[in-house]
């Protein structure tokens, strides 16, 4: 494929002359500004999905607090929770598919252009990724679903929140009940809070634990996430 801008060379030389300009001062300094701009980006994104995992956490925190701390407190209070860690994990979701569309363009740059400049291999420069990286700058795009970025922040965090919450609403429901839990009917009975039925309440506990780990389990089948674990072939890895 020869070169648009040099029309006259040949298909070896235009690679040449692309895998030329990788040295290039003003190049190398234009993309090491431009790696360095998109990784300030992400490192934003990335402390705001801490912020928000901060609010979920927080927030179960102080509802478990007041549920135990007070055994008149019903355990409807754990309705609330589920929503809270709900709300904040859809906003995390969100967040993190912005983060994952820009942590995509940094490392595009860190594969094809600072491996390529570690290794001082111009072979190594393959693909049209500068034409994807300008692309995505003309018109930026999402690079995971909606339901891939809520598996993900689940597997990774909340999936151990909704399990507290699950854990801490059997616990209130043994310690604070009207009655003696020693069978089903008895715990069954104890979910009933003022006119909600307890099938209802019973429905939200499993719908929740069910849709959770099922969410968890599909997505972390499916994606490996940010980084993956060593294989043998990195063995001789060491600092």
């Amino acid at each position: 494929m020869a070169d648009e801008t040099h029309p006259d060379l040949t298909p070896t030389e235009a690679v040449a002359h692309v895998a030329s300009g990788l040295y290039d001062s003003g190049y190398v300094n234009a993309l090491s500004h431009f790696y360095r701009g998109e990784l300030g980006r992400i490192m934003v994104w990335r402390t705001r999905l801490d912020t928000t995992t901060n609010w979920a956490v927080t927030g179960t925190t102080a509802i478990i607090t007041i549920a135990f701390s007070n055994a008149g407190v019903p355990h409807l209070i754990f309705f609330f929770n589920l929503a809270i860690v709900w709300i904040m994990l859809w906003i995390e979701a969100r967040r993190y598919r912005f983060y994952d569309a820009f942590r995509a363009r940094v490392r595009m740059l860190e594969a094809h252009f600072l491996v390529p400049m570690i290794m001082e291999n111009r072979q190594m420069l393959q693909g049209e990724w500068k034409k994807l990286v300008c692309e995505d700058l003309i018109l930026p795009s999402f690079k995971i679903s909606m339901l891939d970025a809520v598996g993900r922040r689940l597997k990774r965090n909340y999936v151990f929140i909704f399990l507290l919450i699950m854990i801490a609403w059997v616990m209130k429901l043994f310690l604070h009940a009207q009655e003696p839990i020693e069978s089903f009917g008895a715990f069954y009975r104890a979910m009933r809070v003022g006119h909600i039925a307890p099938w209802f309440v019973l429905f939200i506990f499993l719908g929740t634990l069910i849709t959770v780990i099922g969410i968890a389990i599909y997505v972390g089948r499916r994606s490996s996430g940010e980084i993956s674990e060593f294989g043998n072939h990195r063995s001789l890895w060491r600092i």
